[in-house]
């Protein structure tokens, strides 16, 4: 398997990718935010989001989204095909795409939403930590992403002051005490359950 920076060879997968986005939530019964196919196109052709593949075959991927003038950053659309899912190839991609966030906007915070046990686990193992939501981005376009949610009238009814799920938060200046040093999370948990929501 290649987990790899993204590039045009990779636009055959973009149908696939986005319709497995869809399919995962509505599985679960909660929302990803949804990306039409020119705007995951545009982040795949840019370099700007990591993908797993093997013999050809579609296997994982996510997406870097950067808000309130590059200040924050947010891996996104963690996702992976389900056939190869809970071997670990969501810690690996995770892993993957947090060193190219941080190579590329090394000064941003990279912060997350999630409902998902496995990506806490991951995420806390890069650093991050629980805040409440006033920490994140207040760009209301990032906010805008959450209306394909079903819990979306509770966010709004809560004033964006929380929601169902939780907020967490990568900064920078702080890595060294959360064991994160030149991109190596301290402990790398391989084989956490995969998880397909948007991070």
């Amino acid at each position: 398997m290649e987990i790899q920076i993204s590039s045009c060879e990779h636009l055959m997968y973009v149908s696939e990718i986005q319709q497995e986005m869809y399919d995962s939530a509505q599985r679960r019964g909660t929302g990803i935010a949804k990306r039409s196919i020119e705007y995951l196109s545009k982040k795949i052709s840019e370099g700007n989001a990591v993908v797993a593949t093997e013999n050809g075959e579609w296997v994982g991927f996510c997406y870097i989204e950067t808000w309130s003038h590059g200040q924050f950053v947010a891996n996104s659309g963690l996702i992976v095909s389900p056939k190869f899912r809970h071997v670990g190839i969501a810690t690996l991609i995770k892993d993957r795409v947090f060193a190219l966030s941080r190579e590329k906007f090394p000064n941003a915070k990279i912060f997350g939403l999630t409902t998902g046990l496995a990506v806490m686990k991951i995420n806390s193992d890069l650093g991050y930590k629980p805040v409440i939501y006033s920490e994140l981005t207040q760009d209301d376009e990032f906010w805008s992403g959450c209306k394909s949610c079903v819990n979306y009238e509770i966010l709004m009814k809560k004033e964006r002051k929380n929601c169902l799920c939780t907020a967490m938060l990568f900064v920078p200046e702080n890595s060294k005490l959360n064991g994160v040093e030149n991109n190596q999370p301290e402990n790398q948990h391989k084989n956490e359950q995969e998880s397909n929501l948007s991070i």
